[in-house]
């Protein structure tokens, strides 16, 4: 036995040796809680997607089915397919948005639904903008008549953090004191400013290749779940880390030095 651990009264190793072993056993159970706990939560961004999913595959709904909707929120992506009138001059440029990686504007124009005095909004694709001339639009062809729109159900546009509000932003035909570019949409604000019976709860989100002048590889939700699979790796890592260091300083190593002084 050396000068050091001779030193130290038994009582007191012992009671260092448990107090260290208290602390090892609570790190060990706090770092597997939140492994496991991210895996929980990787499961269920997976649960999200796979309903997502299933929506999408399904066969699209008809305009009276839609409209028969108590919630469409609860059917969100599904397919559907309306047919109305495009409301050309309440259309929106919703700024700061992107595609691929490129700054641009997605366009959303009201369609009115035909044979209803219905009204939604439809997401109708992204259009890239002018880096010179942020108030110069890209050119977007609106069909006159009636027109067929395939989308899936979705959420009113997402909100952006908003700074401020643009200053040289043309006005909307028809209504005065809006203007078509804008940063963010509120549909229950815009609904009584167009005077408009439009739908507040869901949009749609047009689908297909790209026509009109827009795109419309719309962007999949992030979910997330790769990220909670690397927190609940580290989360094991850490663990392992303190169960490998508290078997090797508390057992492994005075193991070796009392076989080294009784050697001696």
């Amino acid at each position: 036995m050396n000068a050091d651990s001779a030193a130290v009264p038994r009582a007191s190793r012992r009671w260092r040796f448990w107090l260290v072993t208290a602390m090892a056993v609570i790190t060990i159970s706090a770092t597997v809680s939140l492994g496991r706990w991210q895996l929980s939560r990787a499961a269920q961004k997976e649960a999200i997607q796979a309903e997502i999913d299933t929506q999408k595959s399904l066969p699209p709904l008809d305009q009276q089915a839609f409209l028969a909707l108590d919630k469409p929120s609860s059917t969100l992506n599904r397919p559907v397919r309306l047919r109305g009138l495009w409301l050309t001059p309440h259309t929106v440029y919703l700024d700061n948005r992107q595609m691929h990686g490129v700054p641009g504007f997605y366009v959303v124009t009201p369609l009115a639904l035909e044979g209803t005095d219905k009204t939604v909004l439809v997401q109708r694709g992204w259009v890239q903008r002018n880096f010179t001339d942020r108030t110069r639009l890209e050119p977007v062809e609106t069909p006159p008549g009636l027109v067929e729109v395939t989308g899936r159900i979705a959420l009113p546009p997402a909100h952006l953090l908003e700074l401020g509000k643009a200053d040289a932003a043309a006005p909307t035909p028809g209504s005065a004191g809006s203007s078509v570019i804008r940063q963010n949409l509120d549909l229950e604000a815009f609904r009584a400013e167009t005077g408009l019976p439009l739908r507040t709860d869901v949009s749609l989100q047009q689908t297909g290749p790209a026509s009109e002048g827009l795109q419309r590889d719309w962007p999949a939700p992030a979910l997330g779940v790769e990220k909670h699979y690397g927190y609940a790796f580290q989360w094991f890592g850490l663990s392992a880390l303190v169960a490998i260091l508290y078997v090797w300083f508390q057992l492994i190593a005075p193991f070796r030095r009392a076989r080294a002084a009784r050697r001696g």
